[in-house]
């Protein structure tokens, strides 16, 4: 364990759902009413990520995604998914390619990863990575925990700290679900190179952000401006911070649990619930959770609503 970071300036990423209508195609509308929600609360969102569906997206439903985000941003930074898996070719010169059509859209890539190096040593991960860098930065890295995706992988300490030496990475997202593995890498980026951002993927610990770790969220998606009072709160000292916390990491624990997929479905509800998106539909592929959730969402969600006032 290592201590607190208290009154720290937390950078927050959200990633955006990607709502659903009852013809089961993408709600755009919506969509962007959800970008812009996520700029609004000062928060900086996150496209084609697993919250909305990269891996289940035709390609030229990620480039719309990537058009509507550019559209709504006029401007603001966004990030976005660099997602190959199942592209032929060699991994390095796909995922320079994902950046290119990225940066042409305005945004800044997360490296996701990909199954043709779920297996590899990670020296050939790592010349895969220095080459990607050749594109320049910033360029944001990722380890995705194999309960969200089958390519996914946690890399060792030792991958980690020859990463930090890559200049242009310049943060990664951890999604092992594992607090002491998450405090290793906050140790070895303040030894190694403190600009370094860790951001959380710990939908089930989202205090590690008073540990040192900043945040990339799939569970920010459902309430931006509830995720953006708590960092207020704590930046300021403020006690508010750790009850807001505690509320939202309910919720988290609510919509993460098994099968950890379905959460997606969950933030539909609950963005419905709040009057947010038209209907709590998911992605016509992916697992839904039971109508009995509503109770419990819509408590949280009363409960959260007074925790702001």
């Amino acid at each position: 364990m290592i201590p607190l970071a208290q009154r720290r300036q937390i950078e927050g990423i959200s990633a955006v759902l990607l709502p659903f209508g009852d013809d089961d195609r993408p709600d755009w509308a919506a969509f962007r009413t959800l970008l812009d929600r996520a700029w609004s609360a000062g928060l900086t969102p996150a496209v084609n990520m697993d919250t909305g569906y990269v891996h289940l997206l035709a390609p030229a439903e990620r480039t719309r995604v990537l058009e509507e985000a550019r559209g709504v941003g006029a401007g603001r930074r966004f990030v976005a998914g660099a997602f190959i898996d199942g592209e032929p070719g060699d991994p390095a010169e796909r995922y320079r390619h994902a950046i290119d059509r990225i940066r042409g859209f305005g945004g800044t890539s997360i490296i996701f990863q990909c199954s043709d190096l779920a297996s590899a040593d990670e020296r050939d991960v790592l010349a895969v990575y220095r080459r990607i860098a050749e594109a320049g930065g910033p360029l944001l890295a990722f380890e995705l925990g194999p309960m969200f995706a089958p390519f996914g992988r946690i890399y060792s300490a030792g991958f980690i700290r020859r990463l930090i030496e890559i200049d242009a990475f310049t943060g990664i997202k951890h999604s092992s679900l594992d607090r002491e593995t998450e405090w290793a890498r906050v140790r070895i980026r303040d030894q190694d190179r403190p600009d370094f951002r860790i951001y959380t993927g710990n939908d089930l610990a989202i205090d590690m952000v008073f540990y040192g770790s900043d945040y990339l969220l799939g569970l920010s998606a459902f309430y931006v401006e509830a995720f953006a009072a708590r960092d207020r709160c704590w930046a300021a000292g403020d006690p508010q911070a750790l009850m807001l916390n505690d509320l939202l990491q309910y919720l988290g624990q609510l919509a993460f649990r098994p099968p950890v997929p379905a959460y997606k479905h969950s933030a539909a509800q609950f963005l419905k619930l709040r009057g947010l998106i038209p209907t709590d539909r998911s992605h016509p592929r992916s697992p839904t959770r039971p109508a009995s959730d509503l109770a419990l969402l819509e408590d949280i969600r009363l409960r959260l609503e007074a925790a702001l006032r």
